[in-house]
């Protein structure tokens, strides 16, 4: 049995493929915004750097979980 990526993390294949850039960098430029509200966060990804929401909203979420958990 194989187990499937679920989550936010699901997005991350497209996410690569589309905007040419690996989710650890995107992750990079999320921590180092000085914005921290996870819809100011989407909102300036989808307008700075042209992301669709969907894969604005899985990258800030897993962020913020990840910061979160640690």
């Amino acid at each position: 049995m194989t187990n499937s990526v679920k989550g936010p993390a699901s997005y991350f294949p497209s996410i690569e493929k589309t905007y040419g850039r690996p989710v650890a960098q995107w992750k990079e430029l999320i921590r180092a915004s000085p914005l921290t509200k996870h819809g100011e966060l989407v909102a300036w990804l989808k307008t700075v750097h042209g992301l669709g929401h969907g894969h604005a909203n899985a990258l800030v979420a897993h962020t913020r979980a990840e910061d979160a958990d640690r």
